[in-house]
């Protein structure tokens, strides 16, 4: 294999052939089995454990801490992802290109989980909370360049339609394990997903056969690091305009599940012994939106050939369901609410991560670019903790602005779509 150069042609993964041997019957659905754990591990802790931990520890500060956590461990993930990324595409091992960072990946991330178990302070949750994002950036980045790698185009957005249902799946199966798990064994909320996590992403690593780069590549530059993060969106449009789709379509959705915890502790009016129940059947009427339009818009996204009418509509469509939730007057519409949100996130990300893929500049430095394409994904992590918790502060507590927040979020994800001219 050879590394693209700056001079040299962009060939999109917009074809059927894929890189090295042809996998067997079992690598998709393995590929979806590590979605599934990388999903319950982040999906459980970020969205379940630690709020109901901040919660109980400093009931007065709980936004700003959970905050605090996200934003660190999004700015680590953030430089992290897309260099490893880089370092993926290099990678000589014998192992394989990808393999080394998946299986080095799901036991490091288990390392973090048995810190954030031991945690006694905000500090160490921090730190434990680094260490988890790394380990599993590192998973989710194989986990994206394998979709590019090894799917064809032709079943590309089906596949992304089960990894989409897999990590519906995740958020309510973690949820729900954590709501279930005693009060006053708080490290059982860690350990639990640690271990969920590292059983469904290691079959994978042995299951799937990795391309061995046998080329040594050139030493790697200061230039080169730094490129990491960069593709010029002038050069490169379409994947531009379809990385700031995504952008706005996670701080949608990130802003609200966020602090859906907070969300039905003050607003519906739950005790924090109660939201944990209420979160598991918000999340589920979620899901069930989720599945049903990814497995609908995946097939008929393949089927057509068609990406980005779906994708906008997605937008509009989710914006709608957050207005459901602004003015939802009890449990009943606020359920409402997140069905159709549920619905419409379903709809975008069956069809998103197939559009990326087709949008990328080049196979050869697949890893790279998807690494810049989880950006879009990890940005919103450190914004959107920051902008929410000021939002709500600045409100006095009250929610108002940022659903109004996450509703301008989803249309924009969706109408930055429309300039894409590669893909239909």
């Amino acid at each position: 294999m050879t590394a693209r150069t700056e001079s040299s042609p962009a060939k999109p993964l917009r074809d059927d052939s894929i890189i090295g041997s042809p996998q067997r019957r079992w690598f998709l659905p393995l590929l979806v089995l590590s979605w599934f754990g990388s999903g319950i591990v982040v999906g459980s802790i970020s969205g379940a454990s630690l709020p109901k931990l901040l919660t109980l520890m400093d009931e007065a500060s709980k936004e700003d801490n959970l905050a605090l956590i996200s934003a660190v461990g999004g700015v680590v993930i953030m430089i992290a992802t897309p260099l490893f990324g880089r370092l993926s595409d290099r990678t000589t091992s014998r192992m394989g290109m990808r393999r080394p960072w998946s299986l080095g990946g799901a036991l490091l991330g288990s390392v973090g989980c048995v810190v954030l178990a031991l945690a006694g302070g905000v500090p160490q949750l921090v730190l434990g909370w680094i260490i988890v994002q790394i380990g599993y950036g590192a998973v989710s980045m194989v986990n994206h360049t394998l979709l590019a790698d090894q799917v064809p185009a032709r079943i590309r957005a089906r596949v992304s339609a089960a990894v989409g249902v897999a990590n519906a799946v995740s958020t309510i199966v973690a949820t729900g394990i954590v709501a279930s798990l005693p009060i006053d064994q708080r490290w059982l909320w860690f350990a639990v997903p640690g271990v969920l996590g590292l059983v469904t992403v290691l079959p994978l690593c042995f299951g799937f056969r990795d391309v061995v780069r046998t080329e040594k590549p050139e030493p790697l530059k200061l230039r080169d690091v730094l490129s990491t993060y960069w593709l010029n969106p002038l050069q490169y449009r379409d994947f531009a305009w379809a990385w700031a789709s995504r952008f706005f379509m996670t701080m949608s959705i990130l802003t609200i599940s966020l602090f859906l915890f907070f969300l039905i502790m003050d607003t519906l009016g739950y005790s924090a012994d109660e939201a944990g129940g209420v979160q598991t059947t918000a999340l589920a009427m979620f899901m069930g939106g989720n599945i049903v339009a990814t497995v609908i818009f995946g097939w008929l996204s393949d089927r057509l050939g068609k990406r980005k009418v779906i994708v906008w509509a997605s937008g509009l469509c989710s914006g709608a369901g957050v207005c459901v939730l602004l003015f939802s007057g009890g449990m009943t519409s606020f359920l409402a609410g997140m069905l159709v949100i549920g619905f419409a996130q379903g709809a975008y990300v069956a069809v998103d991560v197939a559009l990326m893929t087709e949008v990328l500049p080049s196979r050869a430095d697949a890893g790279k670019d998807l690494g810049i394409v989880a950006l879009a994904y990890q940005l919103p992590q450190i914004i959107g903790p920051v902008v929410g918790a000021g939002v709500i502060s600045l409100a006095g507590g009250d929610y108002t602005g940022l659903f109004l927040f996450s509703m301008i979020c989803s249309v924009l994800g969706g109408i930055l779509i429309i300039p894409i001219r590669g893909v239909k």
